[in-house]
């Protein structure tokens, strides 16, 4: 019995789906991005993925690396796009302390969880995340499964 696929709300880019399964995610942090126009005209037709995409810092700044925006062929006509370039995210100075000190603990990283639209304007949030050892994947599998049969059991139950 194939299950539905979950609904992602209008305003949603792209997510990472596999970020929540691989790490444990603390703090969330919302970033701008700095973005060329043909890269925000391809994801108002949702053309990007943030499966491989992470965090990286330079010069104190942060910057997206991996996040691939397919171009468009009707509006990159005159420019070459470069699809997995590096994108500028938009952070206050300490936001980006805060992210430099959560990275330089001992397992913890940067991820990006989703891209999405706040008024017109392309947001990423991202997140502080400490890495799932196998058992822990197993443990929040089986917790997840457990749920599943619980409301269906409760569904029964009622009719």
């Amino acid at each position: 019995m194939a299950g539905k696929k979950k609904k992602t709300p209008e305003n949603t880019i792209a997510q990472n789906r596999k970020a929540r399964h691989d790490y444990f995610i603390e703090d969330t942090f919302e970033a701008g991005l700095e973005l060329q126009g043909w890269e925000v005209k391809a994801m108002r037709e949702k053309k990007a993925n943030l499966t491989d995409a992470y965090i990286i810092f330079h010069n104190g700044e942060v910057y997206l690396h991996g996040c691939h925006v397919s171009p468009l062929i009707t509006t990159s006509t005159h420019i070459k796009a470069e699809p997995t370039r590096n994108r500028k995210l938009l952070l206050h100075a300490a936001e980006i302390t805060k992210l430099i000190e959560a990275q330089a603990k001992d397992g913890y990283t940067i991820v990006p969880l989703s891209l999405y639209w706040v008024r017109n304007k392309v947001k990423l949030k991202i997140g502080t995340a400490k890495g799932k050892k196998l058992h822990d994947k197993r443990a929040t599998e089986k917790a997840k499964e457990w749920d599943r049969d619980k409301q269906r059991l409760m569904k029964n139950n009622f009719n």
